[in-house]
């Protein structure tokens, strides 16, 4: 039986029992926190205690980067051949497939997002992103400056030394494999600390990384609290890089931890509000419908370029929100465990109570409920919310500014495609954006006024490894996926030759 063909009565016999991972992974090996320390993981679909996990303190987070370090210095990493790394990826890569449902069924249990996307999703884009950056790396060169005959300038990319990773809890996989694929194959070390709701995956894949052939310490995960283990990793004067994405707050406590302590670079991918504009001559409204349906209620919400906005022009609202919310109430909230189910949990207690409290806010504010806006299957004890629509909206309203992180999208009316891009400039993120219009040019001019770092056109979130992923304003600095992630792990040197050399015994 594959994968796919397990019944929901498997995995839930399969999770009465898991395979879970509650130490650190610091230079090769698992080890529990120094001063014994732990924390509680909540199970997000039953919200019971799933397991207890060692919480990473300062001395703990000191001694992953020393040996992060010391594996930099020493060259076992760094000073191994482009084709060997490729080599150690690829077998990391291809280890991550052979380990598919375990993997799935601990990013299901830790997260709450069903089984059927950890399956098809989650874990073979970690694997994908692993294998692409492992393909990559001997096909990369340097360049040669255009001196005079009298020298020669190399420029070169060499690797950075200490990476450290701070990963959310939305995508844990898979955005890992963003940080660690592209800084492992530059040739760095990486200190990885997981959000403390997801520690699982991040475990597993130390493991199959070592498993590969990655070196002691090249590659070590800390689990623990953000404002202990986080912060620790933050302030540290022998990381060289952190590369985070998380909420805008905390990604703004990194670059003061930077500022502190020695100026290390920092790469922030941070929150976002992205709009989804529906023009009067958008084509196909029943895909328009689709794409922003599920561009909002796809992981419950809980992606950072969700489309939480919607800018229809007045003419079609009626028409699109009806079919947005006939789809809305047709998504099956169920078990994660379930493979029919459609959208899954919040992640824990606090997320659900904050989505909920955004719905009550916004109609507060004036916004009409369209549908869903309650807690749902809340007998199971998890942290479930109906897909929720809210509709006039006005754009400066509370819920149409602020990051709310769940499966509530906000409907505001526009009049035209300038009064769209007005309206989807204004706010602090700027991460991602679409626009459906049946005009080409109209499609290449607001495409291009709209401040975000991806765009789509009569689609969303299509995306793939080969293509940037980031944002402006407070979306964040950094970059994640395609080749120009080499580029953010690496530094460059020049390497300047006198080639004017005198004959020897000359003066």
């Amino acid at each position: 039986m594959t994968a796919h063909e397990h019944t929901y009565g498997t995995w839930q016999e399969r999770a009465a029992n898991p395979p879970l991972r509650r130490e650190l992974f610091i230079d090769g090996a698992f080890t529990p926190a120094a001063d014994g320390g732990t924390f509680t993981k909540t199970g997000p679909r039953d919200g019971r205690e799933l397991a207890r996990i060692a919480a990473a303190g300062e001395e703990d987070v000191d001694r992953a980067v020393r040996a992060a370090r010391r594996a930099f210095e020493d060259g076992r990493w760094a000073g191994a051949s482009p084709r060997h790394r490729k080599e150690v990826l690829l077998r990391f890569a291809e280890l991550i497939r052979a380990n598919l449902e375990e993997l799935a069924l601990l990013e299901t249990l830790d997260v709450g997002k069903p089984i059927g996307e950890s399956l098809r999703v989650d874990v073979p884009g970690a694997a994908a992103c692993v294998q692409w950056y492992a393909e990559a790396i001997d096909k990369r060169y340097g360049e040669i400056a255009p001196t005079g005959a009298d020298a020669l300038a190399l420029i070169t990319r060499e690797p950075l030394g200490v990476v450290g990773a701070v990963v959310p809890w939305n995508y844990p996989l898979l955005i890992t494999s963003w940080k660690i694929a592209p800084a492992l194959a530059m040739g760095n070390s990486v200190v990885l600390k997981p959000a403390e709701q997801s520690s699982q995956t991040a475990l597993a894949l130390a493991e199959l990384a070592a498993e590969a052939g990655v070196p002691d310490g090249v590659l070590n995960v800390v689990p623990g609290l953000g404002p202990v283990a986080g912060a620790a990793l933050g302030r540290h004067p022998e990381v060289d890089k952190i590369a985070f994405t998380g909420s805008t707050a905390t990604g703004h406590r990194f670059l003061e931890y930077a500022a502190h302590s020695n100026g290390k670079q920092v790469a922030l991918e941070m929150g976002g509000k992205s709009p989804q504009i529906v023009l009067a001559d958008a084509e196909d409204l029943d895909a328009a419908a689709s794409a922003v349906a599920w561009g909002i209620f796809y992981n419950a919400g809980q992606t950072c370029n969700a489309g939480s906005r919607l800018l229809a022009d007045t003419r079609i609202m009626d028409d699109l929100l009806a079919r947005v919310t006939k789809i809305a109430e047709g998504i099956r909230v169920g078990d994660p465990l379930d493979p029919a189910t459609q959208m899954g949990a919040m992640v824990d207690r606090a997320q659900l109570d904050k989505v909920v409290g955004y719905v009550a806010l916004g109609r507060e504010e004036g916004g009409r409920l369209v549908t869903g806006g309650d807690r749902v299957r809340a007998e199971s004890g998890g942290y479930f919310v109906a897909p929720t629509v809210l509709r006039d909206v006005d754009n400066d309203c509370r819920v149409a500014q602020e990051e709310i992180f769940g499966p509530v999208l906000t409907a505001t009316g526009i009049g035209s495609a300038e009064e769209a891009v007005r309206l989807a400039n204004r706010t602090r993120y700027g991460l991602a954006a679409s626009v459906w219009t049946g005009r080409l040019s109209t499609a290449h001019r607001v495409a291009r006024a709209l401040r975000a770092g991806t765009v789509w056109v009569n689609t969303f979130d299509a995306s793939d490894v080969i293509t940037p992923f980031g944002g402006f304003k407070d979306s964040g600095s950094g970059r994640d996926k395609s080749l120009h992630a080499l580029d953010a792990y690496s530094a460059l040197k020049t390497t300047w030759i006198n080639m004017n050399e005198q004959p020897a015994g000359d003066t």
